[in-house]
């Protein structure tokens, strides 16, 4: 079975280059390899490769360096989301393993982080929260513009003059509507809207 659109892009490593590639950026292999220096180079270049036969990547231009072919790299428009029906068209165990492997890539940074010699939570702004929040559909979409709106004025900021990476997930899970049944469509196909 082919791999989807957001099976391919919940990678740990493939989540990464795209987020370095957000924004219009273009990067080459080096320029990656050197922004995102604990990924060996082999596992890079598989990456890349499995990112631009899915269509997340697209080369902009070809140069070459020493006799050898230098590709810049750039994302497709709509690269880093997942479309709907990648999301909607899948089976329940499907879409907690889509899920299980974004939380593990979660847990993958969280444990990079806590591996540094030295750290301090508070002043580091590590923060782990919860909010519960009664919304409708257009109040829900109207505070995820402006989400959207906060973060993108920061989105561009390149790495150095004292930045740090500082990665923000967002996980959004809808309660149960009233009166359906928790857990109806575990292991089975798709249902009837």
């Amino acid at each position: 079975m082919p791999e989807s659109k957001a099976d391919l892009i919940l990678h740990p490593i493939r989540m990464r280059i795209i987020q370095a590639l957000l924004n219009g950026r273009r990067r080459t292999t080096q320029q990656l390899l050197h922004e995102l220096e604990d990924i060996p180079q082999a596992t890079m270049y598989r990456h890349l490769n499995k990112l631009l036969k899915g269509g997340v990547l697209e080369v902009a231009e070809e140069n070459k360096v020493r006799g050898a072919v230098e590709k810049v790299y750039y994302l497709s428009q709509g690269g880093e989301d997942a479309t709907p029906s990648d999301t909607t068209e899948q089976f329940a165990g499907e879409h907690m393993a889509l899920f299980q492997k974004f939380v593990s890539s979660l847990a993958g940074d969280f444990s990079a982080y806590l591996q540094q010699e030295k750290y301090d939570m508070k002043k580091d702004g590590v923060s782990m929260r919860q909010v519960q929040l009664h919304l409708s559909d257009d109040e829900y979409a109207q505070l995820l513009t402006e989400m959207r709106e906060s973060m993108q004025k920061y989105a561009g900021n390149e790495a150095g003059s004292g930045r740090r990476r500082r990665m923000i997930s967002t996980i959004v899970i809808p309660g149960a509507l009233p009166g359906s049944s928790e857990g109806v469509n575990e292991g089975k196909g798709r249902t009837e809207q």
